[in-house]
């Protein structure tokens, strides 16, 4: 099933590893790039103004160019790059773990779709297998109705 795959962390490792290969033949290449990623797990520093902060969108797009290009480095497991926001364009280092990008864009065109859904992302994922048979099971027999379902022995 899929989604025993996208949940996997051996899959979200192959997404990662494939995400940083990626980004590193765009930046070999001098190829300009946006990131279609997750706004929740990017970090500014410094941090951004509350006005401009509150522009952004749950998945938003950032496009590396210019300076912002020359400035992305790819850290451990998180791409960072410098880029102005707002009117006053006020500067700030920008950090994206990579599994949060969910596309790399080419000429608007994706290039790179990201599946992996990282278990440290999606707590609901860490359920154990037993625990949720055992609550769907209460939940099930909490009806009385539901009683006749059950085996006799």
């Amino acid at each position: 099933m899929l989604f025993d795959i996208i949940k996997s962390s051996s899959f979200a490792r192959l997404m990662e590893n494939h995400l940083r290969d990626m980004l590193i033949y765009l930046f070999e290449n001098d190829q300009n790039f946006g990131i279609l990623c997750k706004i929740d797990h990017v970090t500014f520093d410094p941090p951004l103004p509350k006005h401009i902060n509150d522009e952004f969108r749950a998945m938003t797009l950032f496009f590396l160019a210019g300076y912002t290009f020359e400035s992305a480095r790819i850290d451990n497991d998180i791409l960072i790059f410098e880029a102005g926001f707002g009117q006053e364009n006020i500067g700030s280092f920008v950090s994206v773990p990579l599994l949060s990008i969910v596309q790399i864009i080419i000429d608007d065109t994706p290039a790179f779709v990201n599946l992996a859904l990282p278990q440290e992302q999606h707590p609901i994922i860490n359920i154990d297998k037993h625990e949720g048979v055992q609550n769907s099971m209460s939940a099930l027999l909490s009806n009385p109705e539901n009683q006749k379902f059950l085996k006799k022995k």
